[in-house]
């Protein structure tokens, strides 16, 4: 089956997540300095969960450009990793109600982690349907950095349990090292086109 439909919901999707984010953030309560102080850690909170929600859609994006068809195991692997991009509202509202503490911190991890793990998922998933394995396969490769950025998100959980700071500075990490679009997919598209 064609693949404009996944593409639609997920962008869909991801433009309500982010929507939501957005709209689950509370105005300062004052209009002095110490009010929007106290705003600045749910704010960078957003940031941090805007760009990694960009980076997911922004790979998505160029993975499916590389795949001609989907079939159901792709359907499930997409709404799997929805799914957990979904959460990152929850995640970011629980943060800003707790503030920056262990539990809230650790699951913004499992959220990511499982994210993560959708996105690799569905990566399998878009390889093993028929008609595209070579060039998807080839522009993949051995995906290096999204084992490392699974893997930092794991580490960062228990982690967190040590030091929320260290786990906060591993999901921004990750963040860093995604924010330049992956060229992986768009390096073979251009050599099979």
């Amino acid at each position: 089956m064609g693949k404009g439909r996944l593409e639609a919901f997920t962008d869909g999707v991801m433009a309500i997540v982010i929507t939501i984010m957005v709209l689950e953030m509370r105005v300062p309560q004052g209009t002095d300095f110490a009010a929007v102080q106290a705003a600045i850690p749910i704010f960078l909170a957003y940031v941090l969960s805007y760009v990694n929600v960009g980076i997911f859609w922004n790979n998505h994006h160029h993975m499916l450009h590389a795949a001609t068809r989907v079939d159901g195991r792709v359907l499930w692997a997409n709404l799997f990793l929805l799914f957990w991009m979904t959460m990152v509202p929850f995640v970011i509202r629980w943060i800003d109600e707790a503030g920056i503490t262990v539990l809230p911190v650790a699951a913004y991890g499992v959220v990511l982690a499982m994210a993560a793990l959708g996105y690799t998922l569905l990566e399998w998933a878009l390889i093993a349907c028929s008609g595209q394995t070579e060039t998807l396969a080839a522009a993949v490769g051995k995906d290096v950095k999204g084992r490392l950025s699974l893997g930092i998100y794991v580490a960062a959980i228990p982690l967190a349990f040590v030091s929320v700071w260290i786990a906060i500075a591993l999901y921004v990490f990750v963040a860093l090292i995604w924010f330049v679009p992956d060229r992986r997919i768009e390096t073979v598209m251009k050599r099979v086109g």
